[in-house]
């Protein structure tokens, strides 16, 4: 056994990794056991298609830095095909198990993605950004123009239970379809790992670092973008049908551009230079657009307040935040950062809940004040017709604003000083 940098290897057998994606898939196992209360179990589910949804994505974005307004019409697509094998199967016309209608999304996202992706990806950069958001304008108004496939306005609605149960499983339970989405969630992330490290998928990084030098030893940069694409059409088109699995009904909603631009969303919020960042953001996703939604009607608000801080503050994403404190603490320096992390964190949180009451307040006054002044905030009873809740507002964001301007500072220097040195140590282990 020999341990070099971070790799924990056990020749021929990388341990590390194998350690990692096993503790992955008993998460995913043991996840339904936790939280299994109310609606966790389809929140859950929507996590998981979600995921997938944004690991392809980031197939293009993260690894190859093709930025795609467009990339929903291979998952819906791929959703709106696997309905359709659905109720074939469930009517007798033809043999396909619920356990395998993903595969008839993927292999739906992988044609619908030889046959965009040859023209998208002739282009690259803003154009190519452009045109793929032609390509959704145009799939969403045929998602209205043609209803016999795509179901007009209603969409197209199925019932996932069918045909003889195999050892009691029939995917009416909610935990029977999240254990399903589970199983695709993990061999996905399996498929897309593999593909990162394949010829290809080192082609594809260079591409997105320098298109000339690649062109120049004798790679086709376009081939390599059109090739891409398609996998990440594959990926796309299974999360599409887990989503028709999982809602029992497809709509011209999962073809448009606000899909496109969610995934988008999600992906950077995660980290699309990291492969698991995008996993993340599906969680903090999910959360922020189905959980906040039901306590909030201010969440677009909150969702784009937070993009906002993250490409401005962390354009790396939430992963690299992650990994730059995992790095500090794997060099010991963890304990010079905290005490002044500790203080910024606090003075953040003072202004966050000082921020919050001022916008919920204003929400109830604008929109709900018809039903009464008084609304419940944070577990109590407040009048925003008052000036006492917005004073104590108003105060909480000032005085939170000003003790997050002073330990900031502080924060700063310490960082700094501490990474500077980590450079340094890296520098001399690589001398």
């Amino acid at each position: 056994m020999t341990m070099t940098g971070s790799t924990l290897r056990y020749k021929p057998i990388n341990l590390g990794r194998w350690i990692i994606w096993g503790l992955y898939a008993a998460i995913l196992i043991v996840a339904p056991l936790i939280f299994n209360k109310g609606a966790s179990l389809s929140i859950l589910s929507q996590i998981g298609t979600v995921a997938i949804f944004a690991l392809s994505y980031n197939m293009l974005l993260g690894q190859g830095g093709m930025l795609s307004f467009g990339h929903a019409v291979y998952s819906g697509l791929g959703a709106f095909f696997a309905i359709h094998a659905m109720n074939l199967a469930s009517a007798g016309s033809m043999w396909m198990p619920v356990t395998l209608i993903p595969l008839v999304g993927g292999v739906a996202g992988m044609f619908f993605g030889m046959l965009f992706g040859y023209v998208t990806t002739k282009k690259s950069g803003t154009t190519f950004a452009m045109i793929t958001l032609g390509i959704v304008e145009l799939v969403f108004a045929c998602s209205l123009m043609f209803p016999e496939f795509f179901g007009g306005e209603g969409g197209i609605s199925t019932n996932r239970v069918y045909g003889e149960p195999f050892m009691g499983i029939t995917f009416g339970p909610q935990v029977q379809v999240y254990y399903l989405i589970a199983f695709w969630l993990f061999i996905s992330t399996v498929g897309m790992y593999a593909f990162a490290h394949t010829p290809l998928g080192r082609i594809i990084n260079a591409v997105r670092d320098n298109p000339e030098r690649v062109e120049f030893i004798g790679y086709d940069t376009q081939w390599a973008r059109y090739l891409t694409l398609i996998l990440s059409g594959f990926f796309a088109g299974i999360s599409g049908g887990l989503g028709a699995i999982n809602f029992e009904i497809v709509t011209a909603e999962n073809v448009s551009a606000v899909r496109s631009g969610a995934v988008l969303l999600f992906t950077f919020i995660g980290g699309v230079g990291f492969f698991f960042g995008p996993m993340i953001g599906s969680i903090i996703g999910v959360f922020l657009t189905v959980m906040l939604s039901d306590f909030t009607k201010a969440w677009q608000l909150y969702l784009g307040v937070f993009f906002i801080m993250i490409v401005m503050y962390a354009p790396g994403g939430i992963a690299s935040i992650i990994m730059l404190n995992l790095r500090v603490a794997k060099y010991g320096k963890f304990a010079r950062v905290w005490p002044a992390m500790w203080k910024v964190c606090l003075a953040a949180l003072i202004a966050l809940v000082g921020t919050i009451m001022c916008i919920e307040m204003l929400y109830h006054l604008t929109l709900e004040s018809a039903n009464g002044t008084e609304m419940k905030l944070f577990g109590t009873m407040v009048d925003t017709a008052r000036p006492t809740a917005w004073a104590i507002a108003l105060g909480l964001l000032a005085v939170g604003g000003w003790l997050f301007r002073m330990t900031q500072r502080g924060f700063s220097k310490v960082w700094g000083e501490v990474n500077t040195e980590i450079e340094e140590l890296i520098r001399k282990a690589a001398a």
